[in-house]
């Protein structure tokens, strides 16, 4: 069986995010779940925190392990000896864009493969940056992230400050 990397922000991890990596995790010999370093995006949460957060949520899972990388995806796939990059693909106006990675990723590495999860109807819509918006707005978002994350993300919020 091939390993895979499931990279994203995970800005927080979602029910999205986790219904793709147990979903991935009966599919590859291993997941590993790597949190990319974004300088282009805001973060509302730091590496570490975000790394944490999704060791929490998947310390069920035994073939899943959660890292951070800084570097392009293709050098993070051959470090860790995967062959498969995981990504969700929730509407078709992610598919540009997913589409124009896997080609550039594969340029890079003609041996990274790149495979899309759809996620499970309840998720199709589901965006961190849309809990994120939820939670200050005082939406309740216990459908949308594990008790845990909410408690992390309703602390982290009421506290005002960003972390990069």
């Amino acid at each position: 069986m091939a390993r895979a990397l499931y990279p994203g922000t995970f800005d927080p991890i979602t029910n999205g995010h986790l219904d793709i990596i147990r979903r991935g995790a009966q599919l590859f010999e291993s997941v590993d779940v790597v949190v990319a370093v974004n300088a282009r995006k805001a973060n509302l949460f730091s590496i570490d925190e975000r790394v944490d957060m999704i060791r929490a949520c998947t310390r069920d899972l035994p073939n899943v392990t959660v890292l951070s990388h800084a570097g392009l995806m293709v050098e993070c796939l051959r470090e860790r000896k995967a062959q498969v990059l995981l990504r969700g693909l929730r509407a078709v106006s992610d598919f540009e864009h997913e589409f124009q990675m896997a080609l550039m990723n594969k340029k890079l590495d003609p041996g990274c493969e790149t495979m899309y999860l759809m996620p499970s109807e309840q998720y199709t819509y589901l965006a961190s940056s849309l809990v994120r918006e939820l939670a200050a707005l005082g939406a309740d978002i216990s459908e949308f992230v594990p008790p845990e994350i909410e408690t992390v993300l309703r602390r982290k919020l009421s506290g005002g400050k960003r972390t990069p």
